[in-house]
């Protein structure tokens, strides 16, 4: 696995390297959700013919995933100081994977302009976990932007716990022509149902035990307010319970971390299509 340091150095890796690209961008602090896009990329439409791998028509020949823990979508201050930073456990997840290469930028070398140009979205990301944390979609669509004019990949790996996300990023692809697929991989969960993410290192013993209960309260044959009154009840900040498309979002502090996920509607017995809360 190359070890990619320096935006010369990614250069020099793009021109010699041949072939469809598969990314998987991240933010380190790797867990069993950033792996299962790493397998994803990896396994993209593989198809086997006498147990011999054959290229279908968006398999990857490479895997690149970059580690960058981007200041500009973090609103705020203390969230950034106290991100999870693994980076050498990661480096040993992903070689360990079998991934070809891993892009470790600094904040110089992602925004030698110090973050003057932006790229901002104008109506979904102002709604949702947009309107609670300011800019930190502009900081997230620009880095993505940046990732993808840096290693030009032929596609990109995103999960679906960051519904909200996954919608502004296949909407900035669409709107600026940018000649990569986005791939919206399934959420991965804990045995217990808590969608995995790098926050929930930052759990206190007994929050991790109420943690669960988020996503049983999402599921439940209950309505919005219902929802919203049980997980206050247990006591979960919520910050929106909402319907977008065919999902139910929700976003809700515990303690000082901050939990979101997201059910598809169909899988709820419960009819709430069309109401917020």
């Amino acid at each position: 696995m190359q070890r990619i340091k320096s935006i010369e150095a990614l250069q020099r890796y793009r021109k010699k390297v041949s072939g469809r690209i598969g990314l998987v961008p991240t933010m380190g602090a790797l867990h069993a959700g950033h792996l299962s896009l790493v397998t994803a990329a990896q396994n993209a439409n593989t198809k086997r013919t006498n147990g011999k791998k054959v290229n279908a028509k968006n398999d990857n020949d490479l895997v690149v995933v970059s580690i960058f823990v981007n200041p500009t979508q973090f609103n705020k201050s203390s969230d950034l100081e106290k991100y999870p930073n693994t980076l050498e456990a990661d480096l040993q997840q992903l070689e360990a994977a079998g991934v070809d290469a891993v892009f470790l930028p600094n904040f110089e070398m992602i925004y030698p302009d110090n973050y003057q140009f932006q790229l901002t979205e104008n109506s979904l990301s102002k709604l949702y976990c947009g309107a609670h944390r300011p800019g930190h979609f502009d900081g997230v669509l620009s880095v993505v932007m940046k990732l993808f004019n840096l290693i030009k990949p032929d596609y990109a790996y995103f999960g679906e716990k960051d519904y909200q996300q996954l919608s502004l990023i296949k909407g900035m692809v669409q709107a600026f022509f940018l000649n990569v697929k986005i791939v919206s991989c399934p959420i991965i969960r804990e045995a217990d149902g808590l969608a995995m993410s790098s926050r929930n290192l930052r759990l206190t013993p007994i929050e991790r035990k109420i943690a669960p209960q988020f996503y049983a309260t999402l599921i439940s044959d209950t309505s919005l307010a219902d929802k919203k009154q049980q997980l206050a009840s247990i006591g979960f900040d919520v910050d929106y319970l909402e319907v977008m498309d065919d999902r139910l979002l929700a976003a809700a502090s515990l303690g000082e971390i901050r939990l979101i996920d997201n059910v598809p509607l169909d899988t709820l017995t419960h009819g709430i299509r069309g109401t917020s809360s």
